[in-house]
């Protein structure tokens, strides 16, 4: 039977551990402890790491993760799951993106033991947990006044990152280039795969879009051989292969006329951007046939902003002429 060892502690089989990793000490001498719950099978099988809160506002993935260990969905009949509900724990005590020095924890890896703080959070768990892991599933929501349609972001291109996504099963699958220094990117080239699942609005809880989170990790786990059932589900996976943004041409409040998840028609009108004063009203239109994967929910925009992202799967593609 394989040794499973998380942050240099050896977990039996059958245990179920929490371990607390210290990332650093506040100014007022407050230690800083980033939580790891690891459930271990009496059986041998996959480790499967379930990572949420890189992003301290992204609360969508921190309820994922809660959700799961609440129901006891951790505990797998083969294999081991890890699961860390809030990576940047200073950025959730402070309702942030990134941490006290500014900089973004997912662009900061590998990291460095003696480097910034976010820097010091992506070393530890690029040393103490990526090693030790076989698949991941990175959970993360839209930025601020964003969300993102339930959506699985991986690099097509490799063939097991296809079998996660397809396992996964949202309503939509990005082929997503790693971004720098990113965790993904890190670890793909230590040999692991990661995956991402993007889902709602930061610091706003989405239930459709946390439960389909919860669904499309016991469906990983079946596909995994962890477990024997998961949730079916409710609807194809789209592949999105192109994605663009549609941006305003002109400052006003932004009202959206479709949702988020809707496939649009070249030419649709999708919104209306008005002016605070009624001197003006002008008719936001589609660019391309794609279907809205991500949404602006803010109803104050400056010209240039980004309203909705949009995204094409080959039938989009062939409608607009690009295959």
């Amino acid at each position: 039977m394989r040794q499973v060892t998380i942050a240099g502690q050896e977990i039996q089989p059958g245990e179920f551990r929490e371990i607390n990793i210290n990332i650093a000490r506040l100014p007022s001498h407050t230690q800083i402890d980033t939580p790891i719950y690891v459930s271990r099978s009496p059986e041998d099988g996959p480790v499967l790491a379930l990572i949420a809160g890189m992003h301290g506002d992204e609360i969508n993935g921190m309820e994922i993760v809660r959700r799961i260990l609440d129901r006891g969905l951790h505990q797998v009949q083969r294999g081991t799951v890890v699961c860390m509900p809030i990576i940047n724990v200073y950025g959730f005590l402070n309702f942030s993106r990134d941490v006290p020095d500014g900089k973004d924890v997912n662009r900061s890896f590998p990291g460095s033991k003696s480097g910034s703080l976010a820097s010091r959070v992506a070393y530890h768990l690029m040393h103490d947990v990526i090693p030790f892991i076989d698949i991941g599933i990175d959970f993360h929501t839209g930025g601020a006044m964003r969300t993102n349609f339930p959506q699985v972001r991986a690099v097509l291109r490799e063939a097991v990152n296809v079998e996660l996504a397809n396992a996964f099963h949202a309503p939509f699958t990005i082929d997503a280039p790693f971004r720098p220094n990113s965790l993904r990117r890190e670890a793909a080239r230590r040999g692991k795969s990661i995956i991402v699942y993007e889902g709602g609005e930061s610091l706003r809880f989405d239930n459709a879009a946390i439960e389909e989170g919860v669904a499309g990790t016991l469906r990983i786990m079946k596909h995994l051989g962890m477990i024997d059932s998961a949730p079916e589900p409710k609807e194809p996976t789209k592949t999105i292969w192109t994605t663009s943004w549609i941006r305003a041409k002109h400052a006003g409040l932004f009202q959206p006329a479709v949702a988020a998840g809707q496939l649009v028609h070249k030419g649709d009108h999708v919104g209306t951007i008005t002016d605070p004063f009624g001197e003006f009203k002008e008719q936001v239109r589609s660019h391309e046939t794609a279907y809205v994967i991500g949404m602006n929910n803010s109803p104050v925009i400056n010209a240039g902003d980004a309203l909705m992202h949009l995204g094409m799967d080959n039938l989009c593609r062939l409608e607009n002429n690009l295959e």
